[in-house]
Parts: C-alpha cells; structure tokens; sequence
C-alpha cells in the first residue's frame, strides 16, 4: 500500500512538473506537499527517490529536493542508449524467446489495445512497460536485461509523456504487433531494427516531448 502510494504521488509529481506547476530548479517542499497529497513525509521521501532515478527530481543533502529537467542534448542522448540497448534485447530474444514469454508478449499487446481503445494513456503504459521487460528478459543476457530496465525506469516520466500525444498510443500498438511478429518468425535484425525505432526520439516527436518540458533553455 505504501509503495503504491508512492508510487501515484510521483507520478501526480511528474504531471505538475511538465505542466510548469513547478519549473527547473524549484525546491519541492515537504511540509506543503505532504498536507496536499494527505500524506506522511514518508512516502513522499519515496516518491522523491523515484523521480530523483529518472532525473526529473535533485536530491541535495541538508537542503532538499530540487525539480531538475534535462536539457534536449541529454535527453536525446538517453533516448539514443535506449534504443541501441532494446534493439540488442530484440536481436538476442528473437534467437531466444520461448513460446511462454511470447505468449505474454500477445496477452500485454491485447491489453495494449483495449487501452488505446478506451483512450487510456496510463493503462497502456502499465502494459507497455511490461512488454518491454518481458524482452529484457528473454535476450537470456541478465546484465544486458538489468540495464535496460534501469534506464527504461529512467526515461519512464518521458516515454509515459509521450504516450499523450494524438495518435501515439496507436502508433505504439502497431510497432508493437510487428515487434512479436519478427520475434515469432524469429527474424533477428528486423527485431532489432523496429525496436531501435519504436523507442527512438527524432524529428516531430521530440520537439513535442521538449514543448512539454519548462526549463531554463525555453
């Protein structure tokens, strides 16, 4: 229950920090925080934490946190790791899935689809998140599997960002179904391949994902 708590308070966080409610190098005050969510300072010290692993969030010792965006050249640059480790994960489990994992793989896409059907954006993420690991997973690489989850947690705020853009989530599902067809068929490169720009951030898509951020840049 706590976790969970956790857990909704930094992603109500996250919305105020895109929206500008609090704006790159604001101190985020405990005290009025936890009067607003209703909460202890514990959770709240939690949800800090996981918005400090994705960097939207500084946590300075003896003075607190601190809203913290990262510029476009490091953001893009994340993305570009991103994409480079899920295309390894997609090359190595298109020689490795099982029949189990693959079909996982179809259970989240189908609960994928109900999502974008019902106009879901954070539904669909949950499963979204969940197909990807579930890649991770089966590249049969622990090491390689750890680090993308560890940047994915990372980069979490900004994929689940996009995800609210017109037309993204519809995108995403149908990216989606030809990710398990290559992993079905077997077909490494082309695993590779649709991963590496299913998770890529370029042209329009990234100038929305910045338009979304208020830094000191703007």
């Amino acid at each position: 229950m706590e976790q969970r708590r956790a857990d909704n308070i930094a992603e109500q966080l996250e919305e105020l920090i895109f929206n500008g409610t609090f704006s790159n190098g604001d101190r985020l005050d405990e005290v009025r925080l936890a009067e607003q969510f209703g909460v202890s300072r514990t959770p709240l010290r939690e949800a800090f934490q996981r918005l400090a692993l994705s960097g939207l969030v500084e946590l300075i010792p003896r003075r607190g946190a601190f809203v913290r965006q990262p510029g476009p050249v490091e953001l893009m640059e994340m993305f570009e790791v991103m994409a480079e480790l899920e295309a390894v994960c997609g090359r190595l489990a298109a020689l490795r899935i099982s029949d189990d994992a693959l079909e996982e793989l179809r259970d989240a896409n189908a609960k994928c689809q109900a999502a974008v059907d019902n106009r879901e954006a954070d539904t669909y993420y949950i499963e979204n998140e969940r197909f990807h690991m579930i890649i991770y997973q089966q590249s049969g690489n622990s090491f390689l599997a750890q680090e993308a989850a560890k940047l994915h947690k990372r980069l979490k705020p900004f994929r689940r960002q996009q995800l609210r853009f017109r037309g993204r989530m519809a995108q995403s599902m149908a990216e989606h179904e030809l990710v398990v067809q290559a992993l079905e068929r077997g077909t490494a490169d082309q695993a590779a391949d649709t991963l590496r720009g299913h998770v890529a951030v370029q042209g329009e898509k990234f100038h929305q994902l910045m338009a979304t951020l208020k830094s000191e840049t703007d």
